[in-house]
């Protein structure tokens, strides 16, 4: 049997299994799993700085359902023009090209200038320098020994691929462990976790009385006297709870090509206008249902309330969020449409992901300076009902009776946490309780939970540090 028609037999396969979602959506599966590669492959090689054949192999590994495609993948990496094409034997192809100071985006033949942009020279940091310029090494023997079962790989898979840890207490970096391959100035993909530097720029207008959380959504689509969507609010989109009919976004999975939201990400040059197109599923505010159309939603109010275009959101967020954090290593990526891909795509730091939890540690305050509003912090670690993951809004929470907050805490989780979540084991987690931000970054397998060791390590580095001020060393 040839490779072109094995893989159309998997296809079919596939297609088969999942008929009620219809043949059309099966059409997209060869260009979102082509874009997916593409997107990953592109930002990592030509943001992070990585091995592209590393990438593709820790990726492959994480996710299984993608090894019944990406064997009969063509990927190239150019490394003078900075893209990277990934086809599928003639049934897909995805092409990501890297623009200086916007990092990568999906081409899709719209030929597009993409003017190059560079921050002007950042603002004096408000937040105070949280480490000396090496890697942290942890003074106490138990909080390195957290780190070193971190990193350590079981006999078997699944595999943790762990890539960084940094544990932050009382504003110090206390610990800090890279891969080999990766250092503190290696930019880290957070994927979903983006969605927490999103709902943060929304609590940024909120202050500003740009955008009310409670209203409904300035989205112009859907201002129709008969338009259901008119009732929709900004609360919901964070929450998740909008009831537009995109699919799920929990799972990376080889069927999950097969949503809507997927087709967004990798096939539509227009990501926010095709979200927003779409119909109702459930009533707004009835039902829990975690997809980034919500929060691709949230990133065109962001882009229009900050002027319009990608180079207006990235002086906002600079101006705004991460030159008083002192976060100057973060790119976040676009779409054609110069909406931010605010649902996946911010890379940053192991240090400056652990700065925008530091500012929810904080209260949304940096030495005296409000960035968020008054009670946000409150607000966005507050449960959402029916969320049985356990979301609050724009992060996840381990506050009320989610079977996921309820998992967790049973694994030695503080009951106070919150956090930022990304697919493969990205997290940044904030325990305020214990004074304590905890990021860790790495390509894990989604299922089982506990395959990428999270919930040990927080346990551990809380018993490590409760209760004390520890003494930083280094390598």
């Amino acid at each position: 049997m040839s490779r072109r028609r094995l893989l159309a037999l998997i296809l079919s396969t596939t297609a088969l299994s999942v008929l009620a979602l219809g043949a059309a959506r099966a059409r997209d599966v060869p260009q979102v799993a082509t874009g997916f590669i593409a997107s990953v492959l592109c930002s990592e090689t030509f943001v992070s700085g990585l091995d592209p054949d590393r990438i593709l192999a820790e990726t492959r590994e994480a996710m299984p359902g993608a090894g019944l495609l990406t064997w009969a993948m063509d990927v190239r990496v150019d490394r003078a023009a900075k893209d990277v094409t990934v086809t599928l034997l003639g049934l897909g192809r995805s092409h990501a090209v890297f623009r200086d100071g916007l990092g990568c985006h999906m081409e899709h033949g719209e030929g597009q200038d993409w003017p190059t942009f560079r921050p002007s020279q950042p603002q004096p940091a408000l937040l105070p320098d949280i480490a000396p310029p090496h890697v942290v090494t942890p003074a106490a023997p138990a909080l390195a020994a957290a780190l070193d079962r971190a990193f350590a790989e079981p006999e078997a898979p699944p595999f943790r691929r762990t890539h960084a840890i940094l544990v932050l207490k009382d504003g110090k970096v206390i610990a800090e462990r890279y891969a080999s391959g990766f250092s503190v100035d290696t930019p880290l993909l957070g994927f979903s976790a983006t969605k927490s530097m999103t709902a943060s720029l929304i609590g940024i207008l909120v202050r500003q009385g740009k955008i009310a959380l409670h209203a409904p959504a300035p989205v112009a689509a859907w201002q129709s006297d008969n338009d259901p969507r008119r009732a929709i609010t900004v609360d919901q989109l964070l929450r998740h709870t909008a009831g537009l009919a995109l699919g799920s976004s929990l799972q990376a999975s080889l069927g999950s090509a097969l949503e809507p939201v997927n087709r967004m990400k990798f096939v539509e040059p227009d990501r926010a206008a095709f979200a927003e197109s779409m119909p109702l599923e459930t009533t707004p505010g009835a039902t829990s249902n975690y997809h980034d159309g919500n929060t691709i939603i949230l990133s065109h109010l962001v882009r229009d309330a900050a002027g319009g275009s990608a180079a207006d959101v990235l002086r906002f967020a600079h101006r705004e969020l991460f030159d008083p954090l002192g976060m100057n290593n973060v790119s976040i990526e676009f779409d054609a449409a110069g909406t931010p891909e605010g649902s996946s795509q911010m890379l940053a730091t192991a240090r400056d992901w652990a700065r925008l939890g530091q500012l929810y540690l904080d209260d949304g305050v940096v030495a005296g300076r409000r960035i968020l509003p008054a009670g946000w912090v409150d607000y966005v670690a507050t449960p959402t009902p029916d969320a049985f993951v356990g979301l609050g809004a724009g992060f996840w929470t381990n506050r009320g009776d989610s079977f996921g907050a309820n998992y967790r805490i049973s694994h030695g989780w503080p009951r106070d946490a919150f956090f930022a979540k990304g697919t493969l084991a990205q997290y940044v987690i904030v325990i305020p309780s214990e004074r304590l931000v905890i990021a860790r970054f790495g390509r894990t397998v989604n299922w089982p939970p506990e395959a990428d060791g999270v919930a040990q390590l927080v346990s551990e580095v809380v018993a490590a540090t409760h209760g004390k001020t520890e003494v930083i060393s280094s390598e």
